[in-house]
């Protein structure tokens, strides 16, 4: 099997399987709503961050494939993260679905799988609206505290 067929793997069962689903809807969590109108993605995060870790990430919305196995994944990756850890592997994930060299390629375990999205310009957006999201709920947390 090829890596291509095994991302395409990773990316449809994210899709059809994905983790973290559902918002909790209470105070406890930061909610961040975004859409991209271009294409019809719409996306809700929601992060609770206990004492500078991410504890919990959750998501629901409507789009792509793309977009909404990117969300599964960006789930499963920055839960239990510190805050600035976190934020290196969003800034990674932008990197990789640019086209450049994340500084750390082993700890973005399965987002790896949207490195061929450079090779669509216009699925960067669906592939980084949840990992936007909650970048903007970690920066409002973090501005709160």
């Amino acid at each position: 099997m090829d890596l291509s067929t095994l991302y395409r793997q990773v990316i449809m069962d994210n899709y059809k399987n994905p983790k973290n689903k559902g918002l909790k809807k209470t105070d406890k969590y930061h909610f961040v709503h975004l859409n991209n109108p271009s294409c019809g993605d719409d996306m809700n995060v929601e992060i609770l961050i206990e004492n500078g870790r991410v504890v919990e990430v959750y998501h629901d919305g409507k789009g792509c494939s793309i977009c909404c196995s990117s969300a599964s994944v960006m789930s499963e990756t920055l839960k239990d993260k510190s805050v600035e850890e976190a934020r290196e592997l969003i800034y990674d994930f932008y990197e990789l679905v640019k086209g450049e060299e994340p500084k750390h390629e082993e700890e973005l375990g399965e987002a790896i799988a949207y490195a061929g999205v450079k090779d669509f310009p216009a699925r960067i957006k669906c592939a980084t609206l949840a990992w936007k999201a909650i970048e903007k709920a970690i920066d409002e947390v973090n501005k709160d505290e």
